[in-house]
């Protein structure tokens, strides 16, 4: 058995969005959905295996034996030896796949991905930038009080960044209707200031401490609005206009925490992507519930979170 370490990083990219990533990437070697390039700055990826190794083995206990005997977690991404790859994940100890409950802290546990590139050569990496198996996430889902399925990704959102709004936290929701992000902050005991030029959700209106706001949230300055503790945007409109209008919050220093969606107008805007994710303390991911879009998250870490009220 020869274990050889990789240079480099593996990308998996995004179902649909193949082409995204392709285009960001410079020089890589395809393994189906797994690309392996030398590393660079990328935000078109559902994972990213960041200390990839090589492995030439001759039966499936002996691949086995070296993905126990480095940690415990492990994900598959196969592209070929389907049966193969079936036989040795079953001898891997089993991933709790179930939908999650929000709020939930991350694990600290490491989540580790493999593949196969023939019936003897396997890649694998313990390594990666998601703790989700394979990048995914799935919620329990509120089927009755969300206007929309928007919330997912926000929770998402939230979860990555181990901090949340908590009770009486002042928040501004850009972009608000028809409410499933308000929903999902008033859940959790924040106070909400709901701004869109349409309207929310009765039902979400009527939830104690939202507070709607019928405006262009983007005309809105940040002393008119005064201190935050969280900013939130959602609004459908070019990434440009949403950089020069958090560029304002950043320079008042009004806000602490910032999550907001970059949406896509046809091919990905690559230039105001770099500008946001060059902000410092910040990053930009494609969330599992991301579409066409990605977030940019800005987040101070909290030392102790506890769970909102969501009743």
């Amino acid at each position: 058995m020869i274990c050889t370490p990789l240079h480099g990083r593996v990308y998996e990219a995004i179902t649909g969005f193949e082409a995204h990533l392709q285009g960001e990437l410079r020089a890589s070697t395809s393994w189906g959905t797994l690309y392996h390039a030398e590393p660079q700055d990328v935000f078109w990826y559902q994972n990213i295996w960041l200390k990839p190794f090589q492995v030439e083995f001759t039966s499936i206990s002996e691949a086995v034996s070296v993905l126990r005997g480095i940690q415990r977690n492990w994900w598959p991404v196969l592209f070929t030896q389907f049966r193969r790859g079936a036989l040795i994940r079953s001898q891997l100890p089993p991933l709790a796949l179930k939908p999650r409950r929000f709020p939930w802290l991350l694990p600290d546990a490491s989540m580790g991905g493999w593949t196969l590139l023939d019936a003897h050569t396997m890649v694998a990496s313990a390594s990666c930038s998601s703790p989700f198996p394979g990048g995914l996430i799935e919620f329990e889902e509120d089927k009755w009080g969300p206007p929309s399925r928007a919330y997912l990704k926000l929770w998402e959102a939230l979860v990555h960044c181990r901090n949340w709004p908590g009770p009486g936290e002042r928040c501004l929701d850009a972009g608000a209707s028809p409410g499933g992000w308000t929903w999902a902050l008033a859940r959790l005991g924040a106070d909400i200031m709901a701004v869109d030029r349409a309207p929310l959700d009765e039902r979400v209106q009527a939830m104690p401490g939202v507070r709607f706001v019928s405006h262009d949230a983007f005309t809105l300055k940040p002393e008119d609005l005064g201190p935050l503790d969280w900013l939130f945007c959602d609004v459908i409109c070019y990434p440009p206009r949403l950089y020069d209008w958090i560029e304002k919050w950043l320079a008042s220093g009004l806000c602490t925490n910032f999550i907001c969606t970059i949406k896509m107008q046809g091919m990905p805007d690559h230039e105001t992507t770099r500008r946001f994710a060059a902000i410092p303390g910040s990053t930009v991911v494609h969330l599992h519930h991301n579409k066409h879009e990605l977030t940019w998250m800005k987040v101070a870490p909290r030392a102790t979170i506890l769970p909102g009220p969501l009743s």
